[in-house]
Parts: C-alpha cells; structure tokens; sequence
C-alpha cells in the first residue's frame, strides 16, 4: 500500500508535516474555527467600545453644560426627572 504513494508522501519529514497541520487546523483547542470566533467576538466588541466611548463623550459634554449652566439644569430635571415647581401643574404626553 505505501509502494502505491508517491515518493514525496512516503517521506517522514511530509507525514509529520501533515499530522501536524491536521492537529493545528482541526484538533487543537486554538483551531481554525475557534480563531474565526474569536476574531468575530473581538470586531464586536471593538464596536462596542466605540459606541460607549461616544456615550462617555456625550454625557460628559452633558454634566459640563449641567454644571456650568443654571438654565440647562433646570431644563434638564424638567425633561428627565419630570421635576416642577409648586405653583405648576404637569402633563405628560405620551406618542403612541
């Protein structure tokens, strides 16, 4: 059976070569597919980072205004937290 296989494919060096690119592209617990995964997981969380980073800019330009700005932070406690004063009355309209 082995005399049927070329002379390159009988060589030690050819077969361990082999046995060794099966064991890292299938068997190992870093394999191909692991590494397409992670590298998936790791796009996704690069966008992720991204998106808080611009959340953590925005809030910051937010508490700046909120802490620099009387009119801002009333308006603000009025829009967010529905806060008013004791001589107003409240509405709330919801879209549907």
């Amino acid at each position: 059976m082995l005399k049927k296989l070329p002379p390159f494919a009988r060589n030690f060096y050819f077969i361990t070569g082999c046995s060794f690119l099966v064991w890292m592209l299938f068997l190992d617990s870093n394999n191909l597919i692991a590494q397409f995964k992670l590298r998936n997981k790791l796009s996704d969380l690069n966008e992720e980072k991204e998106f808080y980073q611009q959340k953590i800019e925005e809030v910051k330009e937010d508490r700046e205004q909120l802490l620099t700005d009387e009119e801002m932070l009333e308006k603000f406690a009025r829009e967010k937290y529905l806060m008013k004063k004791k001589s107003e009355d409240l509405y709330v309209i919801e879209v549907e």
